[in-house]
């Protein structure tokens, strides 16, 4: 029988997430943690629409949540109460950190939450900062797709991007030398769409597409990991399990020392850490 109920929701720009957790529970890593994701055009269906799907599939009555709390883009745009449930908004920021400590299983951490653009975070035990971030992320993977290959359908870029060549799109640097460069192999980027031969498909130039992303976004993380003396980032959020963007990360871990960890259930970081906010209130 399921005890009162908090439940975290995320309302994202295109992709809303919420968790549901037992009041009294503190889940381990390893434990069942309820979840699911959905998508609507404004904020208020959203949330309705993940707070009746996670009640829906998961046996969870109305009168069984103590608690809603919202993150998310589109938080700011639910005033009040949502459907008479005393709901509480977190910021989303400290979310992400709350979560990527408790996924991480780890207290002192750098992550990078890739969504529709991609935020750099260092989460502490004791604090929570946001370092920066950049707005390349997956909507510029969406809106480039849109334009350079007239479609906008994530999965078809995604298999387009396994057939391409992307010695057909970028420079590297073995176009421009003949020996390595400081630590950087002659295969390396030197410069995204640089080359952009005419010969080039549209397979190729999905490749480029998420190769582009994946580098801006790999050392941008390198460069917080560094400035916070660690070695490891954790990567959340929608991006972080997109194979082709793992393997660019990969080669980026390699090159600079800077591993790159990846916990079950990051694409919901900050849902999970929304509904664990509660248990960390001096955040």
């Amino acid at each position: 029988m399921l005890q009162s109920m908090i439940i975290g929701i995320d309302i994202g720009i295109t992709t809303t997430k919420a968790v549901a957790l037992e009041v009294d529970e503190v889940p381990s890593r390893e434990g069942r943690i309820r979840k699911i994701k959905t998508r609507a055009m404004d904020a208020v269906t959203s949330a309705g629409g993940a707070l009746g799907k996670i009640i829906a599939e998961n046996g969870i009555k109305m009168a069984d949540i103590k608690r809603l709390i919202i993150t998310g883009a589109g938080a700011a745009k639910i005033q009040g109460d949502l459907f008479g449930i005393p709901t509480k908004r977190v910021d989303e920021f400290q979310a992400i950190g709350i979560g990527g400590m408790f996924l991480a299983g780890k207290e002192n951490i750098v992550i990078a939450n890739i969504g529709t653009g991609t935020a750099m975070i260092e989460a502490r035990k004791d604090s929570i900062v946001h370092l920066g971030g950049s707005g390349v992320g997956g909507g510029t993977i969406l809106g480039l797709a849109k334009r350079l290959l007239s479609t906008s359908d994530f999965n078809g870029i995604m298999d387009m991007a396994a057939q391409g060549n992307l010695n057909q799109v970028d420079l590297l640097l073995e176009d421009i030398t003949e020996t390595d460069m400081s630590f950087l192999k002659r295969e390396t980027t030197a410069s995204n769409f640089g080359k952009m031969l005419d010969s080039a498909k549209n397979e190729d130039i999905a490749l480029g597409i998420l190769n582009m992303v994946y580098q801006v976004i790999g050392m941008l993380a390198v460069f917080a990991a560094k400035s916070r003396n660690t070695g490891s980032v954790v990567i959340t959020g929608n991006g972080s399990h997109n194979p082709i963007g793992k393997q660019v990360l990969a080669v980026i871990s390699e090159m600079t020392a800077v591993c790159f960890e990846y916990p079950a259930d990051a694409e919901y970081t900050t849902a999970i850490g929304a509904a664990l906010s509660r248990v960390f209130p001096e955040h």
